[in-house]
């Protein structure tokens, strides 16, 4: 703790960083996917930059298999309600990002996405990296 911050060492970006009900969301995400899905630590990229309609975004998490961005996290303070406005956030996100699978969470609801080329099918459970 620095003053009145608190913070969590991020495994991924190996460096403390500020712990916001956010972080705390995407913390627990990464060492799911680590201890939970297989996925190595080194195929997972934290607040990756993007534009979108000329803004500048951040996806939250992208996991990469073979060198191209398969799963696209989006995480949520615990507070904010998994919506269609969260999905349309991340499909927005993903026409840059083109991964085939999508994960919505707030740490407490989570939504799994398999993305096809014009729709989406909701996927029951994430399968290991091995099988992605």
């Amino acid at each position: 703790m620095k003053g009145q911050k608190k913070y969590i060492f991020d495994i991924v970006r190996k460096k403390m960083v500020v712990l916001t009900p956010e972080e705390w969301v995407r913390q627990h995400v990464i060492h799911y996917l680590v201890q939970e899905s297989e996925v190595p630590l080194g195929q997972i990229a934290v607040e990756s930059g993007l534009k979108v309609n000329r803004m500048g975004k951040r996806t939250d998490l992208q996991v990469f298999k073979n060198g191209k961005p398969t799963l696209l996290v989006e995480c949520k303070a615990p507070e904010v309600k998994m919506d269609d406005k969260v999905l349309a956030q991340a499909l927005r996100y993903n026409l840059k990002v083109s991964a085939s699978m999508l994960m919505l969470t707030n740490g407490i609801h989570s939504a799994l996405y398999l993305v096809k080329e014009t729709r989406t099918e909701y996927l029951e459970k994430l399968p290991t990296y091995s099988h992605w």
